[in-house]
């Protein structure tokens, strides 16, 4: 079983005062993974870059860097990509090891760790958006009882995030510090990713931020509107037994056809899709139209 989607993610930005000097990193195509395949992609850039160099950053992400020269008052980056997404194989949650033997074997010991657990072992700590407390291993106490299977008690966070907290496009910003999302029990899905995180990590696990797009149904009777979805984000955790293992605490799922992955690091600003440097500007705010196209 498989699902073929078209995706276009397009970026505008209109500057109030033209930019004379821009560097750019964009996150725009889709990383191979075994569950889904990548036939055909596009970038569209205007003006045109004065140098462009697509390579992997240190996630093993792909990633393409763009340097402007030259004076301009617009930028437009288009992404089009045909993705192919797989069937994942089901998991037995029960079968997962207890997570604090999870938690102990993440933790430095004088025993050489394999390398699997050594890339596990990068995504344990604090990074920039994701910050260690003693106030989310509270937030997460009811999850995790002494034993308890590491992918049932991820389960049980990602269902108590979505039964807790309200979808709220206006209630919160990139820069929002987790404990305000966590005191107002509002945010986005980029936040409750971020929560989620900050839970995991904050008991010693290991666990990644994937971006990603999700396909949305309209109303019904509706027709699909182009440029009506969003990029979404979703987290990752490490078990010893399954790998990584997706959970998406924004709909209360397992991310299955309907989440095409984009690329995973340690939070959103490791793989947010268009970030750079300018010189002048202005102010300016982007117009980013995103559209996520079952195919036939």
């Amino acid at each position: 079983m498989s699902a073929r989607y078209q995706i276009f993610h397009d970026t505008h930005y209109h500057y109030d005062s033209p930019v004379s000097l821009a560097q750019q990193l964009a996150h725009l195509w889709p990383r191979p993974c075994a569950w889904q395949r990548c036939s055909a992609q596009q970038l569209d850039i205007s003006p045109e870059p004065t140098s462009r160099r697509d390579e992997l950053d240190v996630f093993g992400n792909p990633i393409t860097r763009l340097a402007f020269e030259r004076p301009h008052d617009e930028l437009l980056v288009n992404a089009s990509l045909t993705v192919e997404v797989l069937a994942r194989p089901v998991l037995d949650f029960q079968a997962s090891p207890a997570w604090d033997q999870t938690r102990d074997s993440l933790t430095y010991s004088s025993q050489p760790l394999s390398g699997e657990l050594i890339e596990a072992c990068r995504y344990r700590f604090e990074s920039p958006y994701v910050h260690l407390k003693k106030t989310f291993v509270e937030f997460s106490e009811s999850c995790f009882p002494p034993g308890q299977p590491l992918l049932l008690g991820v389960q049980a966070l990602m269902e108590k995030i979505f039964d807790e907290f309200t979808f709220d496009a206006e209630a919160t910003q990139v820069a929002t510090p987790l404990v305000e999302v966590l005191e107002r029990r509002r945010g986005v899905c980029q936040d409750f990713a971020h929560l989620m995180l900050a839970c995991l990590r904050s008991r010693g696990l290991a666990a990644r931020y994937i971006s990603g797009y999700l396909l949305t149904q309209p109303p019904p009777g509706q027709p699909r509107l182009i440029g009506a979805d969003a990029s979404h984000a979703w987290v990752s955790v490490y078990c010893p037994v399954s790998g990584w293992v997706d959970f998406d605490p924004t709909n209360n799922v397992q991310p299955a056809l309907e989440h095409i992955t984009l690329a995973w690091g340690r939070d959103f600003s490791d793989v947010s899709p268009l970030r750079g440097v300018i010189l002048g500007g202005g102010s300016h705010d982007p117009e980013v139209r995103v559209t996520v196209m079952p195919l036939e």
